[in-house]
């Protein structure tokens, strides 16, 4: 069961929310998709995340829009058991998976390593395995480790294990790093493979950053408030240049890792943050409490989209930090 969280402020908004509303915001102007995909969909799987609506968590979150200027939009969701974070994330997944593939021919989606992966593991049954146009998905990641695809510490390797190798995607439209090369070369190996995937139409550009607008973002996040490889008071939080930069000296093992810079990540249509445990709550309490401090961010904390809509799926040892859940 999923709860979502709100200030007073935001209170009012919540009453007048209803989750019909959410599913038609989130899948227009492709909504007549959604309701094609829905039909595969059986009605108690749909209530678990259906009967709540997602809304903004505070007035502070939703970012307005100046003149000229786009809006992001802030969510988050609260879950009493990890099966209902991966029903929900399933559903939400397969409603934009629908949503590109009508609009633009393709679904542009970023996965990251941890126990993200372990979260989309609904998707690879039924009935979202029948459902799913899989060959529209073109799949990359926001970060690697520079460790061969069959080593341990791959988030490839990781992603195929637990989900790609469970699902039709064709196999070149799953875009790893080039691992016989070094962490720098390895970078700039995978930013020219996503120039041309850009010039072939196969990843938008936004015309807001100017930098690449992925569909999905699937992102976990570190007990530190890291996000991808980018870490806590590491110079590369602050690279704006560059689509995918290098790193060799990671606080975590191992050392050595690609990762996308911010401007491509809050370049994105839409992100997913996936982030349980009470473990961290921490970083949780530190990005989502109103006495939000902006002088000493955290990567997570940076997570701030231009143009697009991030949605916290999270459990309640996660948020026992807040004092407004």
């Amino acid at each position: 069961m999923a709860t979502s969280a709100v200030s007073s402020n935001a209170a009012a908004a919540a009453a007048t929310t209803s989750p019909s509303t959410v599913n038609r915001h989130l899948s227009s102007p492709a909504s007549r998709v959604t309701l094609s995909i829905r039909r595969f969909i059986p009605r108690k799987l749909l209530s678990s995340s259906s009967h709540c609506p997602l809304v903004p968590v505070s007035a502070a979150m939703a970012s307005p829009a100046g003149a000229g200027e786009t809006a992001s939009r802030k969510k988050l969701l609260i879950f009493d058991a990890e099966e209902d974070l991966a029903a929900s994330l399933a559903e939400y997944t397969a409603e934009l998976s629908a949503k590109f593939a009508a609009e633009r021919g393709a679904f542009a989606v970023v996965l990251s390593g941890g126990s993200l992966v372990k979260a989309l593991r609904k998707l690879a049954e039924s009935p979202y395995l029948e459902a799913v146009d899989w060959s529209k998905w073109h799949v990359f990641w926001v970060d690697e480790r520079v460790v061969p695809k069959d080593h341990a510490d791959s988030n490839y390797r990781l992603a195929f294990d637990e989900f790609l190798s469970k699902v039709p995607i064709p196999a070149d439209q799953v875009y790893a790093i080039n691992d016989s090369l070094s962490a720098e070369e390895a970078a700039d190996d995978y930013e020219s493979r996503l120039k041309q995937l850009v010039k072939n139409g196969v990843i938008e550009m936004s015309s807001v950053t100017g930098f690449p607008k992925f569909d999905l973002m699937l992102l976990g996040m570190g007990p530190d408030g890291h996000v991808a490889s980018l870490f806590p008071g590491h110079p590369f939080v602050h690279e704006n240049q560059k689509w995918v930069t290098y790193v060799k000296d990671s606080p975590k093992p191992p050392p050595e890792r690609i990762t996308f810079t911010f401007p491509m990540i809050n370049s994105s249509a839409y992100i997913a943050l996936v982030v349980t445990g009470a473990g961290k709550g921490g970083a949780v309490h530190k990005a989502l409490s109103e006495e939000h401090n902006t002088s000493d961010l955290l990567p997570v904390e940076m997570v701030s989209l231009q143009d697009g809509e991030l949605t916290w799926f999270t459990d309640k040892p996660a948020v026992s930090m807040l004092s407004s859940i």
